[in-house]
C-alpha cells in the first residue's frame, strides 16, 4: 500500500500492509498500554502497620474501672498516630506482555492512526539550529502545533533541544516510541526513514 507524503502531491511512500492495514484490536491495545503505564510506576510507597509504629508497648489504662473504652495499645489504627490497617508496602506493578502481543498492538495502533488521518508522513524533518521559534514556524507551516509526537530515525540534537521547551511537542526516535505516547498524541509526525525502521522492527 502507498501513503501520501505531506507537502508533496505526487510523492508516495510504499509501506507494508501487514503493519499499516491491521484491524483495530481495542482489548489488546488497552492491555498493552495499561501494562506499559503500570511498568512505569515506582512502587515505593510504604506505610507502617500497628506492629511497626514506635511506642504502644504498654496498655494505656486498666481494662475495667476507668469508665473509658477498652484499649490495649495507643498505636491502634483507630488512634491518632496509630498504625495503618492495610498498610501499603513496596511492590512491583509490572505486568507481563509477550513480545508478539506488544508488536501486534503497535501495528494495530499505527494502522488506526493512519485510518484516522492522525499519522502524518514526511520525507524528512529537522531544524537548522536549536531554536524553539524555528521549530514552531515549521510546525505552523505544516498546520501541526498541538499535542504532537515527532518520530525520526535518529533524534537530531538541534531538533530535540528545539522541542524540549514545548509542553505538547515530544520528539522520539523509533527505538523510544511506546504505545502510550502513540495513543496519547493527537497527531504523529513521522519521517520516511523512521517508517522503514518501524517495518524492520514490527515485521
Amino acid at each position: 500500500m502507498e501513503i501520501q507524503l505531506l507537502g508533496s502531491k505526487s510523492k508516495k511512500l510504499e509501506v507494508s500492509e501487514n503493519i499499516f492495514s491491521c484491524e483495530y484490536n481495542e482489548p489488546l491495545i488497552h492491555q498493552v498500554v495499561t501494562a506499559f503505564l503500570s511498568g512505569g510506576r515506582a512502587g515505593t510507597q510504604a506505610q507502617k502497620t500497628r506492629s511497626e509504629v514506635r511506642g504502644g508497648g504498654i496498655k494505656p489504662w486498666n481494662q475495667k474501672g476507668s469508665g473509658r473504652a477498652r484499649a490495649g495499645t495507643i498505636r491502634s489504627p483507630i488512634w491518632r498516630k496509630g498504625g495503618v490497617t492495610f498498610a501499603a508496602k513496596p511492590r512491583s506493578y509490572e505486568q507481563k506482555v509477550n513480545k508478539k502481543m506488544y508488536r501486534a498492538a503497535l501495528r494495530s495502533i499505527l494502522s488506526e492512526l493512519l485510518r484516522l488521518d492522525r499519522l502524518v508522513v514526511v520525507e524528512s524533518f529537522s531544524v537548522d539550529s536549536p531554536k524553539t521559534k524555528d521549530l514552531i514556524t515549521q510546525l505552523n507551516n505544516l498546520k501541526l502545533n498541538n499535542n504532537l509526537l515527532i518520530v525520526t530515525d535518529n533524534v537530531d540534537e538541534s531538533l530535540y533541544l528545539s522541542a524540549r521547551n514545548l509542553v505538547n511537542i515530544d520528539v522520539r526516535d523509533v527505538a523510544a516510541i511506546d504505545p502510550a505516547s502513540l495513543v496519547g498524541a493527537e497527531k504523529v509526525l513521522i519521517t520516511a526513514a523512521a517508517i522503514k525502521q518501524l517495518e524492520e522492527v514490527l515485521k
